[in-house]
């Protein structure tokens, strides 16, 4: 991996970031008249602006056409989060692309290319042809609490930043990427989203980065939805690191089962639903190991297993290489056998 690719990983990792001692310091309510919260309320989006603005990007999606040049089919905004130009962003505004441009606040066009991708949470970083650009700076998603205050910034059409004020209202919320994925812990808010911000930062009152604004419900306005910065941070390691996102493989096909309730009794089962196995690759990892079309799969490394979902979950975290543990219901047997996951590919939703 190149230096700089190296430095950004470790910029991006968090080294040497600030440490917020009373991040976690609870809100205590004053005799401040509502005037003066609400100004306190607006000097506190304007810094945050001065702070982050200069670090959204307009990135422009293109075509190559004829002698003219490529031809324009999208946009979308991005945040740098490394001064050597690397720029994180949505999958879906880069999806396909055959030239990329990013556009500064200022109007400095820069040249970009595509790093990786990650269509199941949506994330991508492209790299901008410049160094030393002003970067925002990755929060900790985590110490983010219902009620706050958070703020999206996006850079549409290569207009100046846009900005919007929320709340954040939900935490952990799940949403299916537009490959079908399950993507986790989701933050909802409720800053309006305008046309082309997708990409762009959700921000915290302290500048710092928090998600990635991804979708918007067109039929329920105010309803906004992002990847948390810790689920990105990850994406972006790997990313950097490997060029795409790693994740495990079984090699089967499933669906979520309703569990007889005597199967349940008989097997001292401490759930009512499991995942059933619909098909095997032979030569896929649980196929190696006996794997049959049929069987339930009820725990995996002794966890409970009750839906596709959960298989997800366990893959995603699971490092490459190491074997796991599946603990399958077979008719009137249960079986422990061990599978060794697998490096995944672009495969349809429902393979494990």
């Amino acid at each position: 991996m190149e230096k700089q690719a190296q430095k950004a990983l470790r910029l991006i990792q968090g080294e040497g970031k600030i440490k917020d001692s009373d991040a976690r310091r609870k809100a205590r309510l004053t005799d401040t008249s509502p005037a003066e919260l609400l100004d306190a309320y607006s000097q506190a989006v304007i810094q945050v602006v001065r702070a982050v603005g200069s670090a959204v990007v307009s990135i422009t999606v293109g075509k190559q056409a004829s002698r003219r040049g490529p031809d324009e089919v999208g946009a979308g905004s991005g945040v740098i989060v490394a001064p050597d130009g690397y720029i994180l962003t949505n999958h879906h505004v880069v999806h396909k692309s055959e030239s990329l441009k990013a556009t500064l606040p200022e109007g400095k066009e820069l040249a970009a290319r595509l790093v990786g991708a990650d269509p199941a949470t949506d994330l991508a970083v492209i790299r901008a042809n410049a160094s030393s650009l002003p970067h925002a700076v990755l929060g900790d998603s985590d110490l983010l609490r219902v009620g706050q205050l958070v703020i999206a910034i996006g850079n549409p059409f290569g207009f100046q930043s846009t900005v919007s004020t929320g709340v954040v209202s939900a935490l952990g919320r799940a949403m299916r990427s537009r490959e079908g994925r399950l993507i986790e812990n989701i933050i909802q808010h409720t800053a309006p989203m305008n046309p082309g911000n997708s990409g762009g930062p959700l921000v915290d009152s302290r500048g710092r980065i928090v998600g990635i604004n991804t979708a918007i419900i067109v039929i329920a306005q105010g309803i906004g939805f992002s990847i948390p910065v810790n689920t990105a941070r990850w994406v972006v390691s790997q990313l950097l690191t490997h060029g795409r996102v790693r994740r495990g493989y079984l090699g089967i096909a499933a669906r979520e089962r309703q569990l007889d309730r005597r199967l349940v009794r008989f097997h001292h089962l401490t759930q009512e639903r499991a995942v059933e196995v619909l098909s095997v690759t032979p030569e896929g990892p649980a196929g190696k190991v006996g794997v049959r079309m049929g069987d339930i799969i009820v725990a995996i490394n002794g966890q409970d297993v009750i839906s596709v979902d959960d298989v997800h979950r366990f893959l995603a975290e699971w490092p490459l290489g190491e074997s796991v543990t599946l603990t399958i219901v077979r008719g009137r047997e249960r079986i422990d056998t061990e599978a060794v996951p697998v490096e995944a590919h672009e495969r349809k939703q429902k393979n494990k």
